[in-house]
């Protein structure tokens, strides 16, 4: 039996690992390419030549054996090892094809990464994109993305690799409107006196943690709107609902325009960090080094041109 599979032992492993990632043979095999049943026999085949048990498998649920869990590990290394040996023996000229799965956050993807999205098809035709948007920490493994990019003031604890892009901020903003009417705080501790609108994500404290960048002042924002899509916020600020802290660059334009007014303008948040994260556990392909590069060399432009609005003479007169 233990020849069976020594011209597919690396498929077999690959099938398995991708198996213990994803939760599920479907999920992988959605991965693979193949169907459930194949993955499944590439599974059993693999057991029947170790000749132990690597997965319990019920009706609801997989759950690795102790020798499972060491062999998914090792052969994680392994096929790491094995795609950099391809790599490099097929030189840097490899050109980028294949299917490359990209998840984002909403806001930020919409303002930096879709815009060079077309570039990128544009430069590697034989390269598919699969374009998708959340707001929460990733599952890469599980979902078989091949790169996030991901805001957060500190990441999670995780297996995957994390390459920092640059830095934002977010900044306190209200309608002209709503400033009339209820008057412009002076100072941070004023803010309890306000109706404020609060974004709400993972990545972020529920708290307000504004900085003067000498001091750090906490504001427990409390007001009638609640939620994690910026754009329900910047909607609801420009029409006078309260003051909302927003990430600057889903408010730069409406501050550069009038539309809203930078409140407090000497004070922004805590400094949150954009990062590209990839699953630690594959060598980088040739699509996905592209697709890095490209966001490397575009996304650091972009953060400093927005978070330059608040240096601007023009507009921090219109906030005093």
């Amino acid at each position: 039996m233990r020849k069976n599979l020594d011209y597919g032992l690396l498929h077999a492993m690959n099938a398995f690992v991708r198996v213990v990632d994803a939760g599920s043979f479907t999920a992988a095999a959605s991965q693979m390419e193949l169907t459930t049943a194949q993955v499944s026999r590439l599974v059993s085949d693999l057991e029947t030549r170790l000749q132990t048990k690597l997965l319990q498998r019920t009706t609801r649920r997989l759950a690795l054996t102790s020798v499972g869990e060491r062999y998914a590990n090792q052969c994680r290394g392994i096929l790491e090892l094995v795609a950099e040996a391809e790599s490099n023996a097929a030189g840097a000229s490899v050109q980028p094809s294949g299917r490359l799965r990209v998840l984002c956050m909403a806001s930020f993807g919409n303002r930096y990464v879709v815009p060079l999205v077309s570039r990128y098809c544009a430069l590697y035709p034989q390269v598919t994109v699969e374009y998708s948007t959340s707001q929460y920490a990733p599952d890469l493994l599980a979902e078989g993305v091949d790169v996030s990019v991901y805001l957060a003031q500190r990441l999670p604890d995780s297996g995957l690799v994390a390459r920092q892009l640059g830095a934002t901020f977010a900044v306190l903003c209200a309608a002209p409107e709503y400033l009339a009417r209820h008057g412009t705080p002076r100072h941070p501790r004023e803010l309890a006196n306000h109706a404020c609108l609060r974004l709400v994500n993972p990545s972020l404290t529920r708290h307000w943690e504004l900085t003067d960048r000498k001091n750090v002042c906490t504001v427990d924002p409390t007001g009638p709107l609640v939620g994690d899509n910026p754009e329900v916020l910047v909607h609801s600020v420009v029409s006078a609902l309260g003051i909302a802290m927003l990430p600057c660059y889903t408010v730069v334009d409406a501050l550069r325009e009038g539309t809203l007014v930078h409140v407090l303008p000497r004070w922004r948040s805590l400094e949150i960090g954009v990062y590209m994260l990839i699953p630690s556990r594959r060598f980088l392909e040739a699509k996905t080094r592209a697709w890095l590069e490209l966001l490397k060399s575009e996304i650091s432009v972009g953060l400093e041109r927005d978070a330059g609005f608040s240096d601007n003479s023009t507009i921090e007169r219109k906030c005093l």
